[in-house]
């Protein structure tokens, strides 16, 4: 234990430096490790979502071995799978507070492997729907655990860049899905009823490579501090400073700072709940208001985007992935090239003005479609263009709820914002939007249209009115700790 880390007194009062000591680390390849081993969770969801809405016409025709429509591949599963989701961050969120990081990014990331390999022999649809809640339920899970860990593991001088790219992977997953689409419907290659059950396999494959790294991701340090287990959290901290420190090969700067802690034990949701609303009323108005559009619009695209080409465009079932995949490039972009921009400019400017940048040119694409003046390849090229801002904006509401509020909540934090917001804005927003689609009448997908624009613009101008300017600001200094005391013992208010 460093000198600075001690017990001060007989009612087990803690004072630690770690949190300084991690934010003062240079970045290195043990934080490339962080990075691999937890950040590559949103690939597997780019690739779930995207692979089941290329893959829906093909396992509603005939010989596909399936018994299912293609609304109910791209309405009903989707709903179901995001409401998995849904219920698997709350659960494995709660687990994840009480628990640790590391124990719940370990069992959520084996209960998808599990769901999505089953989801492969499926025969009917109330089958295949299981498995998609279950799918959902593992990556909700991750969200919850994933996010809290690298925000506690990252320095604050880069969270937000970082962070960005993190959730931008998601489209990664998103183009591997859409390309592998494209050869495994090949009837040349693939027949009708094998081709699509392969595309389920794509994601077992990447999580067991996933696995493998994330077994040497370390549990947080500020976790283990925060939970009395100040040796175990010295151990992780000392032992990524000599790596760091030996893989830079110069000294490490002066860390500057402690905090003190009553170590308490693990919140209930009503603990988490009176915290969020009474506490920090502005900062829940603010989470929901951005999860809420961002979930929308993007389950709604994700979802329903091949529906779009082939309905009003008539392009193949087997060619939606090629334009789906230009899309999933303009996504992956949006959060790389703009990441650094949400440490720099700030939070409060980049959030609001990707939000409402992506609501107007949304607009945009709704008139344009409306007058009949766009093709398959204008209409990506446009959607390519909102989605480049909407990504980037959309990354930043999970950075937000994560490093907004106390560390003893966090995780349930992320799922509760998460769970919310998806469930209004991404459950009803696939059976919304591809209910209209499904119509095949123009006025009606551009109503959906307007619908996604408006609810991405409303929530960038709650984000300019309350949002919080966190660039560059420990944790702690965002939310101070509830188990913080000051030098008396008192409880930090």
């Amino acid at each position: 234990m460093s000198q600075q880390q001690s017990a001060t007194s007989t009612q087990d009062i803690i004072r630690t430096d770690i949190p300084a000591r991690l934010d003062r680390l240079p970045w290195s390849r043990w934080h490339w490790r962080i990075l691999v081993g937890l950040g590559t969770v949103w690939i597997l969801d780019g690739l779930e979502v995207t692979i089941v809405g290329n893959v829906a016409g093909r396992m509603a025709q005939q010989g596909s071995g399936i018994a299912i429509s293609t609304e109910q591949v791209t309405t009903v599963a989707a709903a179901v799978y995001v409401a998995g989701a849904c219920v698997g961050a709350l659960f494995f969120g709660w687990l994840t507070d009480r628990l640790g990081r590391k124990k719940l990014f370990m069992v959520t990331l084996a209960v998808y492997l599990a769901a999505t390999a089953v989801t492969a022999f499926s025969w009917t649809a109330w089958f295949f729907f299981l498995c998609r809640f279950f799918t959902g339920f593992g990556i909700g899970g991750e969200y919850a655990a994933i996010n809290s860990a690298i925000d506690e593991l990252i320095p604050a001088r880069i969270r937000g860049r970082i962070d960005l790219v993190v959730n931008g992977s998601f489209w990664v997953g998103a183009a591997v899905g859409a390309f592998a689409s494209i050869a495994l419907l090949n009837t040349a290659f693939f027949a009708e009823d094998l081709g699509w059950r392969l595309a389920f396999g794509i994601g077992v494959v990447l999580g067991l490579v996933i696995l493998l790294v994330r077994r040497h991701v370390p549990e947080s340090p500020r976790w283990l501090a925060l939970h009395g287990r100040t040796g175990e959290a010295e151990r992780v901290v000392a032992e990524a400073e000599r790596t760091v420190a030996e893989q830079t090969g110069e000294p490490l700067p002066e860390a500057h700072g402690t905090i003190s802690i009553r170590p308490r034990g693990a919140l209930g949701f009503a603990a988490v709940a009176r915290t969020v609303v009474t506490r920090y009323p502005r900062r829940t108005v603010l989470g929901l208001a951005l999860f809420i559009g961002q979930a929308f619009l993007y389950n709604s695209v994700t979802f329903g985007f091949a529906v779009i080409l082939t309905t009003f465009f008539a392009v193949p079932n087997g060619d939606t992935g090629y334009y789906f995949a230009v899309i999933a490039v303009g996504n992956f972009l949006g959060p790389v090239l703009l990441g650094h921009l949400f440490d720099s400019v700030g939070r409060k400017v980049m959030i609001s003005s990707t939000y409402i940048g992506s609501g107007v040119l949304l607009f945009g694409t709704a008139w344009l479609f409306q007058r009949g003046e766009l093709s398959a390849v204008t209409m990506t090229a446009c959607w390519t263009a909102v989605l480049f801002l909407a990504s980037a904006g959309a990354s930043a509401a999970y950075l937000t709820v994560s490093e907004i509020f106390p560390l003893e909540t966090r995780a349930l934090c992320i799922a509760f914002f998460y769970a919310v917001g998806t469930a209004i804005g991404g459950i009803t927003g696939p059976l919304l939007f591809n209910g209209l689609v499904s119509s095949g009448r123009v006025p009606d997908t551009t109503l959906a249209f307007c619908i996604g624009a408006a609810l991405m613009t409303l929530a960038g101008l709650v984000e300019a009115a309350i949002g919080v300017r966190a660039e560059r600001r420990s944790l702690e200094s965002l939310a101070a700790p509830l188990s913080s005391v000051d030098e008396s013992g008192a409880a930090v208010p």
